[in-house]
C-alpha cells in the first residue's frame, strides 16, 4: 500500500521543475530514500516531514491531508470557463481565468469537503494561483490546443486566450454535471466583471489575508469564510 502523500509529494516536485537528485540534496535524505517517498514505499520521520514542507511552503497538515491533484481534471475545468466565455461572445483574459478556477476550486471545497482538481494553489501579486497553471497553459499552446494572444494599451500589456479547434473536441468527461453546473453559476457572476475586480475580490478572501507571499494557500482556512463570499 502506498503512503497517502506519495503522489503529492511528486506532483510539487515536477510543478517546480526539480529533479528527484535535487529535492534529495535539498532536504538533505539520499536520493533511493527519496524515490521511495515518491513511490509510497516510505514513511516519512517526523523530522523528514518537516524538513519537506519547509522546502516545498506547505504546512505539516497540508501534507497528511492532501488530496491528489488532478491535472486532466483542471484541464477540463480550464476548458469549460472558455466555453462558458465563448457562449457569451467574450474572450478571457489570462489572469482572470486563473481567478476562475481557484474559485471553482476553493468554493467547491467549502460546499463538499473537496476542491475539483486538488490543486494547490499559491499566494502572488494578483491572487491565489495554482502551481500547474501557467505550465499547464504553456503545454496547451505549445499542443495547438490553445490560442495566447498578447493584447498590448499604452500603458500595460495583458492577454487573452481562445480555445482552437483541436481543443474544441476535448470532452469534459471528468467533471460531473454538478461539478459544471456550479462552474456555470461562477461565470455567471462574474462574466461582466474586470479582472482588476476579481483580483480584489480574492484578496479579501482568508486564504490570501492570512498566507504569507508566495506560500500556499489553505482550503482549510477557506471554510472559516461567509458562505456568500465563497465566490
Amino acid at each position: 500500500m502506498t503512503t497517502i502523500y506519495s503522489s503529492f509529494l511528486k506532483d510539487l516536485r515536477e510543478q517546480r521543475g526539480l529533479s528527484q537528485a535535487e529535492v534529495a540534496t535539498m532536504i538533505k535524505m539520499s536520493r533511493p530514500s527519496y524515490v521511495a517517498v515518491e513511490k509510497g514505499t516510505k514513511e516519512l520521520s517526523l523530522s523528514e516531514a518537516v524538513a519537506i514542507v519547509h522546502f516545498f511552503g506547505i504546512t505539516l497538515d497540508e501534507l497528511l491531508r492532501v488530496q491528489t491533484s488532478n491535472l486532466s481534471k483542471y484541464k477540463q475545468m480550464l476548458l469549460a470557463f472558455l466555453r462558458e466565455a465563448k457562449n457569451d461572445e467574450q474572450v478571457l483574459k489570462k489572469t482572470k481565468l486563473a481567478k476562475l478556477l481557484y474559485l471553482a476550486d476553493f468554493s467547491w471545497y467549502y460546499l463538499h469537503h473537496e476542491s475539483m482538481s486538488g490543486m494547490m494553489y499559491r499566494k502572488v501579486d494578483f491572487g491565489p494561483v495554482s502551481d500547474a497553471y501557467f505550465r499547464l497553459l504553456d503545454e496547451m499552446e505549445q499542443q495547438g490546443e490553445l490560442n495566447i494572444i498578447q493584447v498590448i494599451r499604452d500603458d500595460y500589456h495583458m492577454y487573452e486566450i481562445e480555445e482552437t479547434r483541436a481543443s474544441q473536441k476535448i470532452k469534459l468527461d471528468l467533471l460531473t454535471k454538478d461539478e459544471l453546473k456550479h462552474i456555470g453559476k461562477i461565470w455567471k457572476k462574474w462574466a461582466d466583471a474586470n479582472t482588476a475586480e476579481i483580483v480584489a475580490f480574492t484578496h479579501k478572501q482568508l486564504p490570501y489575508v492570512f498566507a504569507k507571499d508566495n506560500e500556499v494557500v489553505s482550503y482549510e482556512v477557506f471554510t472559516q469564510e461567509n458562505q456568500s463570499e465563497i465566490y
